[in-house]
């Protein structure tokens, strides 16, 4: 039996904490910041004891959000690295109270730049083979996202390409096609699924699992999981009780089987040249 599976885990999304140099300035509520993160993502994916890697963070994506690129500046996106607004149209800061580009330089110093340094810090340190970067999402759309007020899959994979994991022409793929069609079948089968699993739909993967595939060639795979899953309402009195801690444990068990039924099943091909 295996003591440790090849894997990177990174949970960019999973923190709820404001730092001091913006907690006065912050608009949004506590109940907001539950809302607008990755609630119960640190406990979901939290395989720490049994993969070579796990990398996440007590920062909220409402100060710094990990998986934007650095460009634009902070500002010119209202979704960007430092965000002017929530995805349905929220203001995150108090009025004039958005953060200049000298605050804005020491948020990204202290948290963003470190985090990904970090993470190709562990890929030469340790035997990574493939990685992931771990995700919740809202059960549907919403006001502010393309797929507004549409139903999303209980589970999507992502590898920045098409519908079938094949790279889209002029781009390229963060792993082969056969693996991520491979890890969507394994999610299939543990959780007893047929459409509900979806490949880049209606997410094909973050500036985390991009970056970090073009800094060390190793493949990247997004993994988005609907909070509809253990978060009944999400954002409403469910939400505020905090996260269904039984039900988060027994889904974190079956994500766990989906990856490693994955996983041995390419090693069994050809030796993790599955392509």
């Amino acid at each position: 039996m295996k003591q440790r599976y090849p894997f990177l885990i990174s949970v960019p999304h999973g923190g709820v904490e404001v730092p001091k140099e913006v907690r006065d300035r912050i608009l949004l509520s506590e109940q907001d910041l539950l809302y607008y993160c990755d609630p119960a993502t640190r406990i979901l994916f939290d395989f720490k004891k049994r993969v070579e890697v796990f990398l996440d963070t007590p920062l909220s994506r409402m100060v710094v959000d990990l998986n934007r690129p650095p460009l634009p500046l902070p500002g010119k996106d209202p979704d960007g690295i430092i965000k002017v607004r929530t995805v349905d149209g929220k203001d995150v800061y108090r009025p004039g109270q958005f953060p200049d580009m000298v605050l804005a330089h020491r948020l990204l110093m202290a948290y963003y730049f470190p985090y990904h340094q970090r993470l190709d810090e562990l890929i030469d340190q340790h035997p990574v083979k493939i990685a992931f970067d771990c995700h919740s999402m809202l059960p549907f759309g919403s006001c502010g996202q393309s797929d507004a007020g549409r139903p999303r899959p209980l589970i999507c994979l992502g590898n920045n390409g098409d519908r079938r994991g094949r790279a889209k022409k002029g781009s390229i793929a963060t792993c082969p096609a056969a693996w991520i069609e491979a890890l969507a079948g394994a999610f299939r089968k543990e959780f007893s699924l047929d459409r509900e699993v979806a490949i880049n739909n209606p997410f094909s993967g973050g500036f985390v699992a991009n970056a970090h595939y073009w800094h060390k060639g190793i493949p990247w795979i997004q993994i988005e999981v609907s909070r509809g899953l253990y978060e009944p309402e999400p954002g409403g009195e469910q939400a505020t009780r905090g996260p269904d801690l039984p039900r988060i444990m027994v889904l974190r068990e079956k994500i766990w089987n989906a990856l490693t039924m994955f996983w041995d099943r390419i090693e069994e091909k050809t030796g993790t040249e599955l392509i």
